[in-house]
């Protein structure tokens, strides 16, 4: 049975734009436990945009749900990762001028660099995923790679301008998911999802996991907004009662 693991890196990015402290991240990841989360997410960048050092450490610390960590492929992020010991990584690509992840991890031509990076997790017991392009070639040079999961990039079908093209994009991930779990890989599915075009993949045979946050924090401004200006006008009227 798929389960929905929540990424919460947004909820620091409305933090890190005060330089503050809130809203917190790790309140967060409670909250989205309180919901059904099934766990959490979160991309230590290497230019700390948003997820900082301790927000990872205290998570590890706090939380009850498994802890999936986004990352680079590194020396830098293979230290903190060992270190922290989450329940699983997940290599993405990185630069610094993206505004988000834009694509799929290129795997083919790298698999031994891959196959090297990821040993110390494999024999750390903590789950290895990389995050690739429904790309058939992708596919193998992760399997090559000796992944254990993989996590198809679903933003091209999100971001799609048109029926055709979205319909185009929904048959590549078929296709890939198909391919992928032909060589033994496991799936998990990620990025751009929302709340209507997550219905496409309902019932998809395969899927681990679905990797979800900007939708869901976005959404979360709005339906947990009522109830926060409640809560500030109580106080307020406390003030002059």
């Amino acid at each position: 049975m798929p389960v929905l693991v929540v990424n919460v890196d947004h909820v620091a990015t409305i933090r890190q734009a005060r330089m503050g402290r809130e809203p917190e991240p790790v309140a967060a990841a409670q909250l989205c436990e309180f919901g059904g989360a099934q766990g959490i997410i979160v991309h230590l960048r290497e230019d700390r945009r948003h997820i900082q050092d301790r927000d990872l450490e205290m998570l590890k610390a706090t939380i009850g749900l498994n802890l999936h960590l986004e990352m680079a492929a590194i020396s830098e992020m293979q230290d903190i990762a060992l270190k922290t010991s989450p329940h699983m990584i997940c290599l993405v690509p990185e630069k610094r001028e993206e505004l988000t992840t834009e694509g799929g991890l290129e795997c083919k031509g790298r698999e031994q660099f891959l196959r090297d990076y990821l040993a110390p997790f494999r024999d750390g017991l903590i789950h290895t995923s990389l995050f690739i392009d429904a790309d058939k070639y992708q596919i193998d040079a992760a399997a090559e790679a000796g992944t254990e999961y993989v996590e198809i990039h679903t933003g091209h079908y999100a971001d799609a301008g048109d029926p055709v093209t979205r319909q185009n994009e929904l048959e590549k991930i078929i296709a890939g998911i198909d391919h992928a779990l032909s060589l033994g890989l496991k799936v998990n599915l990620g990025h751009g999802l929302n709340y209507q075009n997550i219905f496409a993949f309902a019932r998809m045979p395969g899927i681990k996991e679905y990797s979800i946050g900007h939708s869901i924090v976005s959404r979360a401004v709005m339906v947990g907004m009522a109830r926060a200006v409640e809560q500030m006008a109580v106080i307020i009227r406390g003030f002059v009662d």
